[in-house]
C-alpha cells in the first residue's frame, strides 16, 4: 500500500525512484516511513534506485523528534536496517542531496553507493545531545579516512557541499542533480545489476561497523529509556 509520505516511481529507463515526501517535518522519518522506504528498496532489489526528497530544499532531517523516546529508539534500529539494506542490495542506491540532511538522514546519503548533490547541499552528522549516541562512525571513515570522519563525528559540523566534495562525500555537485543522477541509474539500469561490485564494497569491516554501531545506540537508548544517565 503506498505510503503517503513516499513517491515511488518507476522508469522506462529501468530504474526506480523513492522521494521523501513530508516536507512539514522537513522529510523527518518515523517507524512507518522508514520502513516504507526499505520495503521499496527490498522490493526489486536488483534495480537502480534514487532516493531523492519531493522538495528541493531538504533532504531529510533524520529522525522524527516529536514522537515519543520509544518511538525514536526503535526508529534508530530502523535507520541501520535500512542502511544495511542499502548496502547489501545488488542494485546501486544513488542519494540526490539537494538540500540539509541530518543526522540519520545523512546516514542514508552517506549508506548510497553514490551521492549526487546540489549546491545548496549541506550534511550533519550529529544526534540529540545527552543521549551518547553514535552517528555515522560506521561509514565515514569508508568515505573520508579516519582522521576526518573524527572530524565529522566529534565534532558534528556542518559540512557543505563544496567541501563535501573535496571530502570525498559526495561524487558530484551540479546546478540540477536529479537529472545527472537519472541518467547514471538508466545506465546502470542497461549494463545490469552488478552485484559483485557491491558485494566485494560491503566486504572489509563496512557491516561489522555498521552492527556495532546500531548495538551501541540500542544500549544507549536502552539507558536513556530507563532513566539513567550514560556512561
Amino acid at each position: 500500500m503506498p505510503h503517503p509520505h513516499l513517491t515511488v516511481e518507476t522508469s522506462p529507463a529501468g530504474y526506480r525512484c523513492l522521494r521523501l515526501s513530508r516536507p512539514e517535518r522537513r522529510n523527518a522519518l518515523d517507524e512507518s516511513l522508514l520502513r516504507a522506504v526499505t520495503d521499496a528498496l527490498d522490493a526489486e532489489p536488483g534495480v537502480p534506485v534514487l532516493l531523492a526528497s519531493a522538495d528541493p530544499r531538504v533532504f531529510s532531517a533524520g529522525a522524527d523528534l516529536t514522537i515519543t523516546d520509544a518511538e525514536r529508539a526503535a526508529v534508530s534500529d530502523l535507520f541501520y536496517a535500512c542502511c544495511e539494506t542499502i548496502v547489501t542490495r545488488p542494485g546501486p542506491v544513488i542519494a540526490v542531496v539537494t538540500g540539509p540532511a541530518v543526522g540519520g538522514g545523512a546516514q542514508l546519503a552517506a549508506a548510497a553507493d553514490l551521492r549526487i548533490a546540489g549546491p545548496g547541499a549541506r550534511l550533519r552528522w550529529t544526534g540529540p545531545p545527552g543521549l551518547d549516541l553514535t552517528v555515522g562512525a560506521w561509514v565515514l571513515p569508508d568515505l573520508v579516512g579516519r582522521g576526518a570522519a573524527m572530524d565529522l563525528v566529534l565534532t558534528g559540523r556542518w559540512v557543505e557541499a563544496a567541501e563535501a566534495l573535496a571530502l570525498g562525500l559526495v561524487n558530484q555537485v551540479c546546478d540540477d542533480p536529479e537529472p545527472v543522477a537519472a541518467g547514471i541509474a538508466a545506465g546502470l539500469a542497461s549494463r545490469g545489476a552488478e552485484a559483485g561490485v557491491k558485494s566485494v564494497m560491503a566486504a572489509g569491516g563496512l557491516l561489522d561497523r555498521l552492527r556495532a554501531e546500531q548495538s551501541a545506540n540500542r544500549s544507549a537508548w536502552a539507558r536513556a529509556l530507563a532513566g539513567r544517565p550514560a556512561s
